[in-house]
């Protein structure tokens, strides 16, 4: 997973969106205290007082003081520095592989897990673009129409945690993906004009990977078996698979065989009644055309 975004200089650093920890995450809570705890314990070992620190590495003192407290997740660019000034030789850096991963909600965390093993990803979804392949301006506009609505802070994990999981297409061996849209969806212009017009186009260039089959649920089918709503599976190279559909099992994650195949059933069924993946891009590409 990657963190978006350019970090330096001292700015309003402190206070920008999306770096604060989940105080109800309790692992994300225990990784940044005790990566704070290192960080002070090491600035002092070496007779450095907080504000020199800050200078060294280029970044303000709240900020430090707020990072050693474990109350913000530090960026890699940070820890980085950090332990070039400190001559940690690599120690300090090396805390970025498990600090990375706190940058991100809890349950996008586990969500993330799944599609980073599995052989196969199968989603239908009926209200939005799905999230994986959402652009970051998409993304935010979707998270940010929520009502209540989310702070900025939430908005900006939310954004960078999806994105994240978009990772899923650099994979070796690519995962063979299967998306179905409906057309109204593709209809709605999300964010305005430009956002939308580069979010069809995000569609396309997805849509013609060779490992991805995406195809468009058609407003004149009259009825399917996807009206009670998203439908998501995923299978694994050791031949296991979970599901999930808000419309069966109370909308919760299964791996039994027998509520497997209902969503199998399902989706396969969606899958026949949509238009073919040639239709599919063929209709993005008029729809982009018309914007």
């Amino acid at each position: 997973m990657t963190v978006d975004g350019e970090v330096r200089r001292l700015g309003g650093e402190a206070d920008e969106a999306g770096w604060e920890v989940d105080p109800d995450d309790e692992w994300g809570v225990a990784v940044i205290t005790t990566v704070g705890r290192q960080l002070r314990l090491r600035r002092e070992a070496v007779g450095m007082r907080a504000a020199e620190f800050a200078v060294a590495v280029g970044y303000g003192e709240d900020l430090v003081y707020k990072v050693e407290g474990g109350k913000r997740i530090p960026r890699q660019e940070y820890l980085d520095k950090a332990d070039e000034v400190l001559g940690a030789g690599g120690l300090v850096a090396a805390a970025w592989e498990d600090v990375k991963k706190v940058r991100y909600p809890k349950k996008v965390r586990e969500l993330g897990k799944l599609e980073a093993r599995a052989a196969e990803i199968a989603l239908y979804e009926c209200h939005i673009v799905p999230g994986l392949l959402q652009t970051r301006e998409h993304a935010r506009s979707v998270i940010g129409a929520a009502q209540p609505p989310y702070s900025p802070d939430d908005v900006e994990r939310m954004v960078a945690a999806r994105l994240a999981r978009q990772s899923v297409f650099e994979r070796s061996p690519a995962p063979a993906l299967s998306f179905v849209l409906e057309e109204g969806v593709l209809r709605r212009p999300i964010g305005g004009r430009m956002v939308w017009r580069q979010q069809l186009e995000r569609l396309l260039e997805v849509g013609r990977l060779h490992n991805v089959v995406l195809q468009v649920m058609p407003t004149d089918c009259d009825t399917h078996s996807g009206l009670d709503g998203r439908i998501e599976l995923l299978k694994f190279p050791d031949g296991t698979a979970v599901g999930r559909s808000d419309g069966a099992f109370s909308g919760r994650p299964t791996s039994e065989l027998k509520h497997l195949r209902v969503l199998e059933l399902r989706y396969g069924t969606i899958r026949a009644q949509a238009l073919s993946p040639r239709e599919s891009l063929a209709l993005i590409e008029q729809l982009l055309g018309e914007t």
